[in-house]
């Protein structure tokens, strides 16, 4: 089963996505942003044929993709009855009807990652799927862009490692990028991910990530696509750089941003006790799916999978992550800091990197 694409929901985030019918450039390029962002759109009039045919394919996907068949059915069924009974009749704005939907399909199956989105320039018909040249040379760019959603690898005081992974890319760009972040990090006393501005992402990445973070083989998760009625047990496995392993404390720092794919790596670290987690409590979107074409100027993110934790037999949707530590998210790094360098102090046996250690705390 491929897990391939990333789609961005105007209100939190980009989720773990399957291969769609949508531009992997536009999927990629929204991965990079935050709401709001970028140049608007200019809004365009719709009419009654226009919204006949988004949700009448909404409705279509739903029923026969959403990760959930029986809610799958209700929400399209409704949908279609809303239509009917001219509940969009009054709307003419391309970006208000995108709107309207995507608060109603929230209202309906409380998933966050569901959502309709309107698009000014024309969604291509992509026939098989398969993204174009000129979309994959586009996808290129943005994940390049983004350093493959690895934002910044430093030292802090007390030799304590830090990662900031804003998003989870295509391993193709991602794999080498987080490599080299492991391998700066490789001698530190402990290690800091920062996953408070992390947007989700691919969960083959998510994996490969979680991967240099243990030393054998370990069951995260186990993932059931509905559309193919098929299940995948994901494991660590190999990497091309240097394990940081188990022996070394990580933590790993969350807020409400935190989402998709982003909580994958924090729950499932979490779960089997691998991670400590300091900041607020995540988004709470589990599902994953893929951005599915509505018509000319309408897609939508079809949630179609959800992931099974091996340890807690669950999931974080509409739960989110919970912080072993609560802090707020701007005091979550230096939480964190004091926290592991408090651990370390009492077991260091070279009286030199204590003082460090001492010294680093007083810091604080």
């Amino acid at each position: 089963m491929e897990l391939k694409r990333i789609f961005k929901p105007r209100r939190l985030a980009i989720g773990i996505a399957a291969v769609g019918a949508l531009s992997a450039a536009v999927a990629i390029a929204l991965a990079a942003q935050k709401p709001g962002d970028g140049p608007p759109q200019k809004d365009m009039a719709i009419d009654a044929a226009a919204r006949k045919e988004a949700v009448e394919h909404a409705a279509a996907l739903l029923q026969a993709r959403y990760v959930y068949a029986d809610k799958g059915a209700t929400i399209a069924a409704e949908l279609r009855k809303r239509l009917q009974t001219g509940r969009y009749d009054g709307i003419t704005s391309a970006d208000a009807f995108a709107h309207k939907l995507t608060d109603e399909l929230s209202e309906l199956s409380h998933d966050k990652h569901m959502e309709l989105r309107y698009f000014e320039a024309a969604v291509p018909e992509t026939g098989n799927g398969e993204p174009s040249a000129e979309e994959r040379e586009q996808e290129l760019f943005e994940m390049r862009w983004m350093n493959g959603g690895v934002d910044s690898v430093r030292r802090l005081p007390g030799n304590l490692g830090y990662i900031e992974i804003r998003a989870f890319t295509r391993p193709q760009v991602a794999a080498s990028r987080i490599a080299a972040a492991m391998g700066l990090v490789a001698e530190t006393k402990g290690l800091i991910i920062d996953l408070r501005r992390c947007h989700g992402g691919d969960p083959d990445t998510v994996l490969q990530a979680a991967s240099y973070l243990y030393d054998v083989p370990t069951h995260l998760n186990d993932v059931y696509e509905r559309y193919t009625n098929s299940t995948e047990k994901r494991w660590t496995g190999d990497v091309t750089g240097p394990r940081y392993g188990v022996q070394r404390k990580l933590y790993l720092l969350t807020s409400p941003e935190t989402i998709s794919g982003c909580e994958d790596f924090a729950y499932a670290l979490q779960a089997n006790h691998r991670a400590v987690i300091v900041g607020e409590t995540t988004a709470g979107a589990a599902n994953g799916g893929s951005p599915q074409r509505l018509g000319a100027h309408f897609m939508m993110f079809v949630p179609t999978f959800r992931p099974t934790n091996a340890v807690t037999g669950k999931d974080w949707e509409g739960v989110g992550v919970v912080p072993d530590h609560a802090v707020s998210t701007n005091k979550a790094l230096e939480a964190a800091q004091k926290d592991l360098l408090q651990a370390l102090i009492p077991v260091e046996t070279n009286p030199m990197a204590k003082e460090k250690l001492q010294s680093a705390l007083r810091d604080l």
